[in-house]
């Protein structure tokens, strides 16, 4: 079938709008009619080549929309399902997946980079008849994709496909860094670097597991009124201020006379964006004991001087995080249920809707910085 995408061919470019051929999806597959689909961050670090992956693709990972058709053997979901995706598809019997730890599972990690379903091969072609690569299993900047069933999770039909799209990955990054790996207890302090779609979800779950006080920082100064939204206690602008010494400060440290502070500090700090200078002000902010969490991916020539003595004086962790920890299919459906009964702020994280013909320009805003929450890209 004929199909329309935004195809990334070369790294530092803009994507390709194209009309593409789709393969029928094979045994075990899904044939997805995208809805809506997020561009998320790590769609820019892609593009700009700060991520290695296999090229040509076609992009995205963060989408939901509607079953048009299954392939054999499918039984999970039918035609006129409602569904997101994800783009973790856990193998099942690599040594990760055995360890309960699916969401860095190995297994399928190949096919993942190299643009490729389960079995190795691609359901897309270009009009030249060449193979175009699926991003991240998903490929949900085309109005059609096929992914695997194992990817796909049921939505129910009352929960809009709008907010089901931000179930694929930053509602569950945000939420399985503070729940699964942070588990942030009540009247804890947190502090949250970058106040994109994960960050501002690490930001409302340490709202909502009572977590005081709660430091917000970010470049824009104008994220700040979306920040107190969210739940924040205190909002830091540190391209105006730097973050450590106000959260040393306000967590009752002193400052010697050197100009040092000695002791405050918050008990987890959030690098959410993947910048080496905010992960060393991270670091710096916690207290004793403290645990600086990055779900941020930092592009992959970067490097940070880390100053290391306190890491055992002080009994610091620094822990990396992939998709919040998350089991897909038994959390994602715990995060669209709270959703629908609890105030997650989605209908505030959703700040703007775009066609795909604007694609690139998107792209642009978010590496300028102009974006706030997070954009989706509407087919209908």
């Amino acid at each position: 079938m004929k199909i329309k995408g935004a195809v990334l061919r070369e790294v530092n470019k803009p994507y390709t709008i194209e009309e593409l051929e789709l393969d029928a999806p094979k045994a075990g597959e899904v044939l997805i009619k995208y809805a809506y689909s997020g561009y998320c961050h790590s769609d820019l670090h892609l593009m700009l080549g700060e991520i290695p992956i296999a090229l040509p693709l076609v992009a995205g990972h963060e989408g939901a929309g509607i079953v048009e058709d299954v392939g054999p053997g499918v039984t999970s979901v039918k035609k006129g399902d409602h569904v997101g995706v994800t783009w973790m598809i856990p193998c099942g019997v690599c040594p990760q997946c055995r360890k309960g730890l699916g969401n860095v599972c190995s297994g399928n990690f190949g096919n993942f980079l190299q643009g490729m379903l389960l079995d190795g091969t691609s359901r897309i072609r270009d009009k030249n008849g060449e193979m175009v690569r699926h991003g991240n299993f998903v490929s949900c900047f085309s109005n059609y994709s096929v992914v695997p069933e194992l990817g796909v999770i049921p939505m129910p039909k009352e929960f809009p496909l709008e907010y089901a799209a931000l179930m694929g990955c930053c509602v569950p990054t945000g939420w399985g860094t503070v729940v699964n790996t942070a588990k942030v207890q009540p009247g804890e302090g947190v502090a949250i670097w970058g106040l994109g779609g994960v960050g501002l979800n690490v930001l409302r779950a340490c709202a909502m597991q009572h977590a005081n006080p709660i430091f917000a920082i970010d470049l824009e100064e104008s994220k700040e009124g979306l920040a107190k939204e969210f739940g924040a206690t205190h909002f830091i602008c540190n391209s105006k201020d730097d973050p450590v010494p106000i959260i040393l400060k306000e967590t009752g440290g002193v400052q010697m006379p050197d100009g040092n502070w000695m002791g405050g500090g918050v008990q987890y700090a959030f690098e959410a964006i993947g910048d080496p200078g905010a992960i060393v002000q991270a670091w710096w902010s916690t207290c004793i004991a403290g645990k600086v969490i990055v779900p941020g991916i930092t592009p992959y020539d970067q490097t940070t001087n880390l100053p290391l003595m306190l890491l055992p004086l002080h009994q610091k962790s620094i822990l990396g995080n992939l998709y919040g920890g998350i089991s897909t299919h038994v959390d994602i459906p715990k995060f669209v249920n709270m959703a629908m009964k609890e105030d997650l702020k989605l209908d505030k994280l959703v700040t703007n809707k775009f066609k795909l013909e604007q694609i690139n320009d998107v792209a642009d805003k978010m590496n300028k910085r102009q974006i706030q929450g997070r954009w989706v890209m509407a087919w209908d």
